[in-house]
């Protein structure tokens, strides 16, 4: 059984790391909250296999102390998958903060009650698969194993409810996609492991033995269960961050041939251009942001090389042919940047005229459009370094 709940644990850890905030994105608290949710349930699986629990146990030298401890760590999971739905659902700051706050109060007050009534409990023999229903009839354990199971079940039938109703309006592609795994994982963890697990222990009140259901049922349908309605928290916001690294990586590859035309022209090394080994591993936003920084450093570095009377030409010809300001703006920048490159590289007439000061406004992008549609013009002898 720890086999299956160890690879849940490092399937949850991979959705966390994978979700991580890309270097330039603000902090969004949907974001941190989707991450959290993750981790917090790869914690989950990882204290409640019964090798984590013996060797939490024989360290501590407290008989069955892993129990609080997964058992809070399941109190935190339901906790966090209710903050992570009111952050997906959105609306006032006010209205959310608040939600969260009262439920971070309750999940609070459940993990304190969990762990005193444990430290009140008589509770010497180490049960690794079967504590719940070991201990289903003995003072203070019992409490606190009810407890944990009602603070589950009631965070899946609230999320149930508010996806259901939810599902109602027009949701459509991943989100709905979403949705439909989130009630599907919930399902499961409700049949499969808490009904699972409250009926053998009201079993063990009425004088039955039902272990069966806490012991092999239940294990392997809350593992399933949490992948399946994790995965439908993560795919929308998985989907969304793939899309912006193909963005990213489309976006680095357009500014390819700027970064060649001013790489071998410039005096200063790169600040920080990546080395052979690190592009296979590297997120495109990540290669995107060090290219950014190396342009922005070299076309600083050439700024002596640009030529003032360029740009005003280019403006002044932009102006009569009707376009902008803004667009004559870009054009004389174009133009004096593209002249820099060039007497940088000793294909300049004339000593440069340079600005007292210049920032770039134009788009990178726009920019390296222009330097390639030069570089294919112009004859091979011609072309920009």
């Amino acid at each position: 059984m720890s086999l299956v709940v160890y690879m849940a644990s490092i399937l949850l850890a991979l959705a966390a790391v994978l979700l991580r905030r890309p270097r330039r994105t603000p902090r969004s608290p949907l974001s941190n909250a989707t991450r959290a949710t993750a981790f917090i349930a790869a914690t989950c699986f990882f204290w409640s296999a019964p090798v984590t629990l013996a060797a939490v146990n024989h360290a501590t030298g407290i008989p069955n102390v892993g129990a609080p401890l997964t058992y809070s760590s399941i109190s935190a999971l339901s906790c966090s998958l209710i903050i992570l739905l009111i952050h997906w659902r959105g609306g006032p700051e006010e209205r959310i903060r608040r939600m969260t706050r009262m439920t971070v109060a309750v999940y609070g007050t459940l993990i304190v009650a969990i762990v005193l009534l444990f430290s009140l409990a008589d509770a010497h023999t180490e049960r690794l698969t079967d504590l719940d229903t070991y201990y289903a009839n003995t003072p203070y354990m019992r409490e606190m194993i009810s407890l944990y199971l009602v603070g589950h079940l009631a965070s899946t039938v609230v999320l149930s409810a508010v996806c259901l109703k939810w599902a109602r309006d027009e949701v459509t592609g991943l989100l709905r996609v979403g949705l439909r795994l989130i009630l599907a994982g919930l399902l499961l963890d409700a049949l499969g492991f808490t009904l699972a697990k409250v009926t053998a222990v009201v079993a063990r009140w009425l004088g039955y033995d039902l272990d069966v259901l806490s012991t092999t049922v239940a294990p392997p349908a809350a593992a399933l269960g949490a992948l399946i309605y994790s995965t439908g928290f993560v795919l929308p916001r998985l989907a969304s961050a793939a899309a912006a690294e193909r963005q990213s990586l489309a976006t680095y590859r357009a500014l390819t041939p700027l970064w060649s035309a001013v790489k071998d022209v410039v005096t200063a090394p790169p600040v920080a251009e990546p080395t052979w080994w690190q592009p296979w591993w590297q997120m495109p936003s990540s290669r995107l942001y060090l290219l950014e920084a190396n342009i922005h450093d070299a076309l600083l570095q050439l700024t002596a090389h640009f030529d003032q009377r360029v740009g005003h030409a280019a403006y002044a010809a932009a102006v009569e042919r009707g376009e902008r300001q803004e667009q004559a703006r870009f054009a004389s920048e174009r133009e004096m940047i593209i002249d820099g490159i060039r007497r940088a590289s000793g294909k300049g007439d004339g000593p440069a005229d340079p600005p007292e000061k210049f920032r770039v406004t134009i788009g990178l992008v726009e920019l390296a459009h222009a330097v390639n549609r030069l570089r294919e013009a112009a004859p091979a002898q011609a072309r920009i370094q």
